[in-house]
């Protein structure tokens, strides 16, 4: 396992990363999630991803109750929670970026997942009805009291981020240290354009989510559309039509016949490509099943053969590389 600094933290966070969106307390039984959680820290992932609003707060019981299983030493791994959604209820109060939700969000997600601190602590998206100001304050005083050690934003702007940054420098409070984002061979232009700037004056560090673009790149919907899949989840509808068009499976044809090429997998390609970013700082995998965290957990393997002249071939089978500014 490769360690990245996350951002210019002094974390060091392991280059591939475990997520429960979507599977834990959800697509798969409890046993499956400890197996993955087993499998994930033998091989060095030392960073758990996971929410508040993460099948309603069953992700995070689920999690929490393997954590306090196997007893592993504390400063061994990092556990991280993302407030905004809520849990089960969605009540006035209990969603959101205030000062009460944060707080109070926070301390349920400590519960939830049985720890006294959060390593990490994502807003999980901006909210327009919360002054900016109020979150940061909030955030500081999590980090001053020792409940959650760094904290960032997950799907925020640039500009909603220097915001964050610049209120924090005036006031001397915490700033966020790390951003999660989407990002993907199939969506690329907030890491490699919007966010060059937060990258250059700020030092942030990414968490990136959805590296196989909930599942198309790794080749599994080209000749099929299993219906046990996130796709077949009618509360993923969104997804579906993002995703699942005919353009993006001529070019998931074409990459699969570059995979081929470097006798590699889709998915591994994939997260390699990812992993050649030097802005990530680790790529959130996800799995159903321990076969598919098995592959991609040896990801690393291929990035040294992914060339300047291979990523060129991407870029043109893509067609998503963004138009590069100077900063």
């Amino acid at each position: 396992m490769e360690y990245r600094r996350l951002g210019k933290s002094g974390l060091k966070v392991s280059a591939l990363s475990l997520g429960s969106w979507l599977t834990f307390g959800n697509q798969i039984e409890d046993k499956v999630a400890e197996e993955l959680m087993d499998m994930a820290y033998d091989s060095g992932v030392n960073f758990f991803d996971n929410a508040e609003g993460y099948a309603g707060g069953k992700s995070e019981i689920v999690m929490g109750k393997i954590l306090k299983k196997k007893n592993w030493d504390r400063s061994s791994y990092i556990v991280s929670s993302k407030i905004y959604f809520g849990a089960e209820e969605k009540k006035p109060n209990m969603i959101g970026l205030s000062k009460k939700h944060i707080f109070e969000g926070t301390h349920n997600a400590l519960k939830r997942l049985q720890v006294d601190h959060l390593d990490l602590l994502f807003c999980h998206r901006p909210d327009p009805e919360t002054p900016i100001e109020e979150t940061v304050w909030a955030m500081h005083q999590l980090v001053q009291q020792g409940k959650a050690l760094y904290w960032g934003t997950s799907e925020w702007s640039a500009s909603e981020i220097m915001e964050a940054h610049y209120f924090a420098e005036k006031n001397h409070l915490v700033a966020p240290v790390m951003e999660q984002p989407q990002y993907s061979m199939l969506w690329r232009d907030k890491l490699e354009k919007e966010f060059l700037m937060l990258f250059r004056n700020f030092g942030m560090g990414t968490t990136i989510w959805s590296p196989l673009a909930s599942g198309l790149l790794s080749g599994k919907y080209n000749n099929a559309n299993p219906k046990d899949t996130r796709f077949g989840m009618e509360s993923l509808g969104w997804l579906k039509d993002r995703w699942l068009v005919e353009e993006n499976l001529k070019k998931i044809n074409q990459l699969k016949d570059l995979a081929d090429q470097l006798n590699t997998s889709m998915p591994k390609l994939a997260i390699a490509w990812c992993l050649k970013n030097p802005n990530v700082s680790t790529v959130i995998l996800g799995a159903s099943k321990t076969a598919q965290l098995k592959e991609t957990l040896t990801s690393l393997e291929v990035v040294p053969l992914i060339t300047d002249k291979v990523m060129e071939q991407i870029d043109q089978i893509t067609g998503t590389k963004p138009q590069t500014i100077v900063v």
